[in-house]
């Protein structure tokens, strides 16, 4: 019988609301600035630097905005982002895995 009561009380304590906090929308929030890591892990900032990634090119046909790899900015976002690290990436950024458009 005690083992039925906590096996009860184990699952009415993993079941929710289905409510979120207030403070919960879901999306991602975008830094202040491009350059603002702070969101961003020890481990993605080291990935960054190992791909070479720059904030300005140094080629000037090659940069992040021509880049298959790069994601443009959503609605009411300064900061684009890529696809083989996390954080805030400039359009005219550029890193050793440039792949140009078609």
């Amino acid at each position: 019988m005690s083992g039925m009561l906590f096996g009860g009380i184990f699952l009415i304590s993993g079941c929710g609301n289905g409510k979120k906090p207030a403070n919960d929308t879901g999306e991602t929030k975008q830094p202040a600035s491009c350059k603002d890591l702070s969101g961003i892990s020890a481990e993605e900032k080291e990935k960054r630097q190992k791909l070479g990634y720059v904030e300005e090119t140094p080629i000037v046909d090659s940069k992040c905005g021509n880049c298959k790899l790069y994601l443009p900015p959503g609605e009411k976002e300064s900061c684009g982002s890529c696809s083989l690290f996390k954080g805030p990436v400039e359009e005219n950024g550029y890193c050793t895995y440039y792949a140009p458009l078609s």
